[in-house]
């Protein structure tokens, strides 16, 4: 069994996805308002909430990279989710984030974005990482620039039409201007 690392941050806890995350999990996506920038952007119910649970910890053993849980450091209450997915059928490694409602604008997606970011350079040493974000989904899009995202183009995935950022690892810059 592959052993997913825990990363913490100044206020999270970045912790593997269990059974013990599954009540908030499953309220999350329960949440329309959590789930409408993502998949056919409607609620899952329990039974739809498990199996998403399943494959986010069945992409570490696949991809040896994925969806951690986020937990507050101090509470160990369960905030959201935030990770590096490339199923089948991806165009590339995508960062992602979803959070339940109440965790929202206090700028947890952005420390746990830029750890997992630091994480994709450091250990997996990936040339670059995007993000798919609907279009229309302002929240994300500023976000996914505050990150250091580059709009890259916009396409159609997945039955809806999406700008891609991309990330690409801090030295890109320095090379860059080492050989201008």
């Amino acid at each position: 069994m592959f052993d997913i690392p825990t990363i913490e941050t100044a206020r999270l806890r970045l912790t593997s996805l269990t059974a013990r995350h599954f009540d908030d999990y499953a309220a999350m996506l329960a949440d329309p308002t959590s789930t409408r920038w993502v998949g056919d952007g409607e609620p899952l119910d329990r039974g739809h909430a498990w199996r998403s649970l399943a494959m986010l910890l069945g992409h570490w053993q696949l991809r040896g990279y994925g969806m951690w849980a986020l937990e507050l450091k101090d509470s160990g209450a369960f905030v959201g989710r935030a990770g590096l997915m490339n199923p089948e059928g991806w165009p590339d490694i995508e960062l992602g984030w979803m959070l339940k409602s109440e965790y929202r604008h206090h700028g947890y997606a952005t420390e746990a974005s830029l750890a997992i970011l630091e994480h994709a350079w450091s250990q997996l040493r990936v040339p670059r990482v995007i993000s798919l974000v609907r279009v229309g989904n302002e929240a994300s899009d500023r976000l996914a620039e505050r990150l250091g995202g580059e709009h890259i183009e916009d396409m159609d995935f997945c039955g809806s039409y999406n700008h891609v950022f991309a990330y690409y690892p801090p030295y890109r810059e320095a090379r860059r201007a080492a050989y201008a």
